[in-house]
């Protein structure tokens, strides 16, 4: 290739970035403005396109705060430990740890999560969808652990899997209100070890 001839891009790249600004400038809006306020137009804008090409891309305002929710609570952990417990442990911490620079689209996922439990129309089912899988997910890394013998055999996964959401989602709450003073890995340790003390054996 000849010095200045820009490498041209495949149409699956093109429409993969696109795609990505497109998530990123409606997670900007919703972090700033909720899920309520965001427009395909709006989300256009912000994203340098047209509302044309986030319809063309997402089809309705239903289908783009779907793949948003996707695109927002993607957690990037490591399974690498030998034991379900070590497993548990590697994601809390990396899903708290992922709050530390308190990201807008942190802060989205978790107004989309809130105003979903006041029952939005559009909220309420994708999250019933999404939790679903999250607490699968959650309770196969305790029945591992209580396969393995790392976690109690007396903790229902089920249950736990719930309380465990429900304390990883209340702190990175507070993490994006009353808590900016606290330092992200500080907490992140601290629920890692209290989680760690109430399913070990």
């Amino acid at each position: 290739m000849t010095q200045g001839h820009a490498v041209r891009r495949t149409q699956a790249e093109r429409t993969a970035e696109t795609r990505r600004r497109v998530l990123e400038a409606a997670a900007a809006l919703v972090a700033a403005h909720g899920a309520h306020a965001v427009s395909l137009a709006a989300v256009g804008h912000a994203a340098g396109y047209s509302r044309g090409i986030v319809n063309h891309h997402f089809g309705s305002k239903g289908r783009l705060l779907e793949e948003l929710i996707r695109y927002t609570q993607q957690v990037d952990a490591p399974s690498d430990a030998s034991t379900g417990l070590g497993r548990l442990i590697q994601f809390i911490e990396a899903y708290l740890g992922g709050m530390r620079e308190r990201s807008p689209r942190s802060e989205a996922f978790l107004k989309m999560w809130a105003e979903s439990a006041g029952a939005d129309p559009l909220l309420a089912p994708l999250f019933a969808e999404r939790d679903a899988a999250f607490r699968d997910h959650i309770g196969g890394l305790i029945r591992d652990g209580v396969n393995d013998g790392s976690i109690g055999d007396t903790v229902d996964p089920s249950v736990a899997a719930v309380a465990i959401i429900g304390l990883l989602r209340g702190t990175a709450m507070m993490l994006f209100s009353t808590a900016r003073d606290i330092p992200v890995a500080e907490i992140a340790a601290e629920v890692a070890r209290g989680v760690e003390r109430s399913v070990a054996p």
